[in-house]
């Protein structure tokens, strides 16, 4: 007669093949929401500290790497939408997904060439690529306005986007009309409120 014994496993091997795979099926975007919420606070707080539009070098840069990592989540966020189809299934909302993603790709190189104070827009190439910025973010206004009109999301995430999104229209008419110091404020107000908090929502989707 064989007798076998099977060691039972150690407490890393439930650690390493279950918890992880767990959380992974409960909670897939956890990490693209960290990133949405981590860029929208970093972007945010330069607005109290730098303005607007910052002249100096450290400024400049500091604007360019907040900003900069918001639209890397903005990135993410887009994934989102492709990965769980919020816009609808068929072609259209699929092509306007990878527009924005190309607009939004565009943006950030706006931003590099921004803080490394290397752009021009007196030339005609240079103002066609800072454009890309404000056309990114209506761009995503509208996005929360189709998520909406979907209901594919459910919840608040179903018009959080909305919220979130509606920065620009919100932000630009406040400067023309209180000036860039009330405009400086409601931008980070609105980042807090709208993205950082979108991005817990995502975080918390499940699969």
């Amino acid at each position: 007669m064989t007798v076998s014994h099977t060691p039972s496993p150690a407490r890393s091997d439930l650690a390493t093949g279950t918890r992880p795979a767990a959380a992974t099926t409960t909670r897939p975007f956890l990490r693209h929401g960290r990133m949405l919420s981590v860029g929208a606070v970093m972007w945010a707080v330069c607005f109290p500290l730098f303005g607007n539009d910052p002249d100096t070098t450290l400024g400049l840069l500091a604007f360019g790497i907040g900003s900069g990592t918001f639209q890397l989540g903005l990135l993410a966020l887009l994934r989102v939408l492709w990965r769980t189809q919020a816009l609808g299934t068929g072609r259209i909302a699929r092509g306007v997904l990878r527009v924005e993603a190309v607009v939004v790709c565009l943006a950030i190189l706006s931003t590099i060439v921004d803080a490394v104070q290397v752009s021009n827009l007196d030339q005609v190439g240079w103002l066609l690529l800072d454009l890309n910025w404000p056309l990114s973010m209506m761009g995503m206004f509208f996005i929360g306005i189709r998520i909406a009109i979907a209901g594919r999301w459910s919840g608040p995430s179903r018009f959080w986007p909305m919220v979130a999104e509606s920065w620009a229209v919100v932000v630009i008419p406040t400067i023309n009309v209180f000036g860039p110091t009330v405009a400086g404020w409601v931008s980070f107000a609105h980042l807090l409120v709208g993205y950082a908090t979108l991005g817990v929502i995502v975080s918390r989707k499940q699969g």
